[in-house]
């Protein structure tokens, strides 16, 4: 598309006369721009592009300069840039104002707003934003009033002074170096240093009541958060060794697990039996996610693991053993 963008504004130019070399230079020139990891581009692959914008958009002049020819489009007026979409392009484009759609309202995303009206003024979508997808979000849900501020303080490094509400209605106060918001199981969590328990910590973001600027030299982190989860199913980091987790799952259940891995890990080493192997750190978001599996899922290893599975499941069926109220 580089190169059909750069022929393109060649072929419209009056002004000067474009040889092959010349094309072939624009070319070049615009890729080197781009990316110097770029191959540069030969002859014989520009005489290709043009034959196919010919045969897409319009025609193409060769005109007789002595021995030589140089190129330009038949009407001085023509651009590629000014092609109406296909009805392949727009629906491609009503796909994605569809997916946009589903920003608005959330903070960061204002600006989309006004670019989604634009859009389906100009190519007449209007009235065609009935929703044909569904997505696991929840407008409402609390966190994401902090989402803007946070993102800010993340960029900018700046230290934040956080009030967290407890579970159990009490507040803690405290002094964070935000590093990294991640979502998991539609919930978003902050990563940042905990100045008074020097570690990163954990916090989830409908728990945040306040957010204020500190005057604190921000503290940065060497840590890779692209890489940081690698070993754990969810958001909670243990400082401990990852293990072999082996679960064996119902006939009816493994083939959905092998559709859907439970972690980048998984490996299949006994599909005939359901045996499901995953190399993690074991968690509370992976014990819930076992457990979420009900009967279809038995763990075989580690034993301690087994044995917390079990305990569970245990006191689950206590529970249902007494009679309702």
């Amino acid at each position: 598309m580089i190169r059909y963008q750069v022929l393109d504004r060649c072929l419209r130019n009056r002004y000067k006369r474009y040889y092959i070399e010349d094309l072939v230079a624009a070319c070049n020139e615009a890729l080197l721009e781009y990316s110097e990891k770029n191959e540069p581009v030969k002859v014989r692959q520009v005489y290709k592009d043009l034959n196919f914008m010919e045969e897409k958009w319009g025609t193409i002049e060769r005109i007789p300069d002595g021995r030589r020819k140089y190129f330009q489009w038949e009407d001085p007026k023509f651009s590629i840039s000014n092609q109406p979409l296909n009805d392949e392009e727009v629906d491609k484009l009503k796909e994605t104002i569809f997916m946009l759609n589903r920003f608005k309202g959330m903070p960061q995303f204002e600006w989309m707003e006004e670019l989604l009206s634009q859009l389906e003024d100009r190519f007449a979508l209007k009235g065609q934003t009935k929703s044909v997808i569904g997505f696991e979000q929840n407008l409402d849900y609390t966190a994401v009033r902090h989402l803007s501020g946070l993102f800010n303080a993340i960029i900018n490094k700046q230290p934040l002074k956080i009030v967290y509400q407890k579970f159990d209605g009490g507040q803690r106060i405290w002094n964070i170096h935000p590093y990294y918001i991640k979502q998991y199981n539609n919930r978003w969590f902050l990563f940042g240093l905990n100045d008074e328990r020097k570690l990163i910590t954990n916090l989830p973001l409908d728990r945040i009541k306040e957010i204020q600027d500190i005057g604190i030299p921000y503290i940065e982190s060497d840590i890779n958060f692209e890489e940081y989860f690698d070993d754990v199913v969810g958001v909670t980091i243990q400082n401990a060794p990852t293990e072999t987790i082996v679960l064996k799952f119902a006939p009816e259940r493994y083939p959905y697990v092998f559709s859907k891995p439970l972690h980048g890990s998984s490996k299949f080493p006994d599909p005939d039996n359901g045996i499901v192997e995953i190399e993690v750190i074991p968690n509370r978001e992976l014990a819930s996610l076992i457990l979420s599996f009900g009967n279809q899922v038995e763990v075989l290893s580690p034993p301690w693991f087994r044995e917390k599975i079990a305990a569970v499941a245990k006191s689950m069926s206590d529970i249902y053993s007494t009679s309702a109220l």
